[in-house]
Protein backbone atom coordinates (compact mmCIF):
# COMPACT_ATOMS: atom_id res chain seq x y z
CA UNK A 1 0.00 0.00 0.00
CA UNK A 2 1.16 3.60 -1.11
CA UNK A 3 1.78 6.13 1.62
CA UNK A 4 2.62 9.69 1.14
CA UNK A 5 4.09 11.02 3.98
CA UNK A 6 5.13 14.88 4.95
CA UNK A 7 8.81 14.91 6.16
CA UNK A 8 11.56 17.48 6.65
CA UNK A 9 13.71 17.88 3.24
CA UNK A 10 16.93 17.54 5.31
CA UNK A 11 15.57 14.17 6.77
CA UNK A 12 17.82 11.36 5.89
CA UNK A 13 15.22 9.82 3.25
CA UNK A 14 14.67 12.69 1.60
CA UNK A 15 18.45 13.88 1.42
CA UNK A 16 19.15 10.20 -0.11
CA UNK A 17 16.44 10.88 -2.78
CA UNK A 18 17.28 14.50 -3.68
CA UNK A 19 20.99 13.07 -3.89
CA UNK A 20 20.00 10.59 -6.46
CA UNK A 21 17.83 13.25 -8.27
CA UNK A 22 20.37 15.26 -8.65
CA UNK A 23 22.87 12.86 -9.55
CA UNK A 24 20.45 11.27 -12.58
CA UNK A 25 20.13 15.01 -13.20
CA UNK A 26 24.21 15.99 -13.74
CA UNK A 27 24.26 12.34 -15.62
CA UNK A 28 21.74 13.52 -18.67
CA UNK A 29 22.06 17.35 -18.81
CA UNK A 30 22.16 18.19 -21.86
CA UNK A 31 25.94 19.05 -22.84
CA UNK A 32 25.10 21.89 -24.77
CA UNK A 33 23.64 23.59 -21.80
CA UNK A 34 27.02 22.82 -19.60
CA UNK A 35 26.91 21.62 -16.36
CA UNK A 36 24.18 21.00 -14.28
CA UNK A 37 23.95 23.47 -10.63
CA UNK A 38 23.37 20.94 -8.12
CA UNK A 39 21.17 23.18 -5.22
CA UNK A 40 19.82 21.47 -2.16
CA UNK A 41 16.80 22.86 -0.82
CA UNK A 42 16.73 25.31 2.17
CA UNK A 43 14.65 23.16 5.08
CA UNK A 44 13.61 26.20 6.12
CA UNK A 45 11.78 26.69 3.31
CA UNK A 46 9.63 23.01 3.33
CA UNK A 47 8.12 23.23 6.61
CA UNK A 48 4.49 24.78 6.90
CA UNK A 49 3.49 27.54 6.66
CA UNK A 50 5.97 28.03 4.16
CA UNK A 51 6.53 24.44 2.36
CA UNK A 52 5.83 20.94 2.55
CA UNK A 53 8.07 18.27 1.23
CA UNK A 54 6.14 14.76 0.13
CA UNK A 55 7.88 11.29 -0.09
CA UNK A 56 5.55 8.78 -1.23
CA UNK A 57 7.00 4.95 -0.17
CA UNK A 58 5.16 1.36 -1.02
CA UNK A 59 6.61 -1.57 1.46
CA UNK A 60 8.66 0.06 3.69
CA UNK A 61 10.56 1.39 0.25
CA UNK A 62 10.75 4.98 -0.70
CA UNK A 63 10.01 5.96 -4.20
CA UNK A 64 10.00 9.41 -4.80
CA UNK A 65 10.04 13.04 -3.32
CA UNK A 66 8.48 16.18 -4.19
CA UNK A 67 7.94 19.90 -2.21
CA UNK A 68 5.99 23.44 -2.39
CA UNK A 69 7.73 26.28 -1.18
CA UNK A 70 6.62 29.78 -1.23
CA UNK A 71 8.04 32.37 -3.60
CA UNK A 72 7.19 35.96 -3.90
CA UNK A 73 3.63 36.44 -4.64
CA UNK A 74 2.32 38.50 -7.34
CA UNK A 75 -0.55 40.84 -8.59
CA UNK A 76 -2.30 37.45 -9.30
CA UNK A 77 -1.96 36.06 -5.46
CA UNK A 78 0.18 34.27 -3.23
CA UNK A 79 2.57 31.76 -5.72
CA UNK A 80 3.94 28.27 -4.42
CA UNK A 81 7.12 27.13 -6.47
CA UNK A 82 6.83 23.01 -6.90
CA UNK A 83 10.43 21.80 -6.38
CA UNK A 84 12.32 18.57 -7.04
CA UNK A 85 9.45 16.35 -7.99
CA UNK A 86 11.43 12.83 -8.51
CA UNK A 87 10.21 9.09 -8.89
CA UNK A 88 12.74 6.71 -9.13
CA UNK A 89 13.26 4.68 -12.42
CA UNK A 90 11.69 1.02 -10.97
CA UNK A 91 8.31 3.66 -9.55
CA UNK A 92 7.87 5.13 -12.64
CA UNK A 93 4.76 4.44 -15.14
CA UNK A 94 2.37 4.21 -12.27
CA UNK A 95 1.03 7.10 -12.18
CA UNK A 96 2.65 8.51 -9.02
CA UNK A 97 4.55 11.49 -10.56
CA UNK A 98 0.54 12.61 -10.68
CA UNK A 99 0.11 11.26 -7.84
CA UNK A 100 2.85 13.25 -5.86
CA UNK A 101 2.09 16.73 -8.13
CA UNK A 102 -2.19 16.39 -7.18
CA UNK A 103 -0.91 15.88 -3.08
CA UNK A 104 1.42 18.69 -3.96
CA UNK A 105 -1.41 21.21 -5.71
CA UNK A 106 -3.92 20.04 -2.73
CA UNK A 107 -1.45 21.19 -0.23
CA UNK A 108 -0.56 24.79 -1.68
CA UNK A 109 -3.93 25.38 -1.79
CA UNK A 110 -4.26 24.76 1.91
CA UNK A 111 -1.74 27.15 2.50
CA UNK A 112 -3.51 29.59 0.27
CA UNK A 113 -1.58 29.48 -2.48
CA UNK A 114 -3.99 31.26 -5.64
CA UNK A 115 -0.93 29.58 -8.27
CA UNK A 116 1.89 27.11 -8.86
CA UNK A 117 4.79 27.46 -10.96
CA UNK A 118 7.49 25.39 -11.63
CA UNK A 119 10.71 25.18 -13.98
CA UNK A 120 12.13 22.21 -15.62
CA UNK A 121 14.48 21.51 -18.55
CA UNK A 122 13.18 20.78 -21.97
CA UNK A 123 15.16 17.21 -22.03
CA UNK A 124 12.49 15.77 -19.34
CA UNK A 125 9.54 15.41 -22.08
CA UNK A 126 7.63 13.23 -20.04
CA UNK A 127 7.64 15.87 -16.71
CA UNK A 128 6.81 18.49 -19.45
CA UNK A 129 4.02 16.71 -20.53
CA UNK A 130 2.82 15.57 -16.82
CA UNK A 131 2.77 19.41 -16.26
CA UNK A 132 0.87 20.09 -19.60
CA UNK A 133 -2.01 17.57 -19.08
CA UNK A 134 -2.47 18.58 -15.24
CA UNK A 135 -3.39 21.83 -16.36
CA UNK A 136 0.10 24.16 -16.69
CA UNK A 137 0.60 26.47 -18.86
CA UNK A 138 3.82 27.76 -20.76
CA UNK A 139 4.93 30.62 -18.75
CA UNK A 140 8.57 33.36 -19.83
CA UNK A 141 11.13 32.38 -16.92
CA UNK A 142 10.40 33.67 -13.61
CA UNK A 143 14.27 32.90 -12.13
CA UNK A 144 17.35 32.54 -13.15
CA UNK A 145 17.86 29.17 -12.76
CA UNK A 146 20.51 27.93 -14.71
CA UNK A 147 19.17 24.54 -15.46
CA UNK A 148 15.71 25.56 -16.74
CA UNK A 149 14.44 26.20 -19.85
CA UNK A 150 10.95 25.73 -19.57
CA UNK A 151 9.18 27.33 -17.10
CA UNK A 152 5.12 26.61 -16.35
CA UNK A 153 1.77 28.08 -14.13
CA UNK A 154 -1.55 26.67 -12.99
CA UNK A 155 -3.68 29.19 -11.17
CA UNK A 156 -5.73 27.20 -8.93
CA UNK A 157 -8.80 27.24 -7.38
CA UNK A 158 -9.15 26.78 -3.94
CA UNK A 159 -12.71 25.01 -4.30
CA UNK A 160 -10.80 22.00 -6.14
CA UNK A 161 -8.93 20.54 -2.96
CA UNK A 162 -9.30 16.79 -3.30
CA UNK A 163 -8.39 16.39 0.72
CA UNK A 164 -5.47 13.49 0.56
Amino acid sequence: MLSWNEIRVDDERATRLLTEYFESRAADFPPELGTYRTTFPVAADFVKPRGVFLVVSEAGEDLGCGGIRRIDSTDDGVRYEVKHLYLRPAARGRGLGRGMLARLEDRARGLGADELVLDTNASLTAAAGLYRSSGFEDIPAYNDNPNATNWYLKRLDRTEAVGF
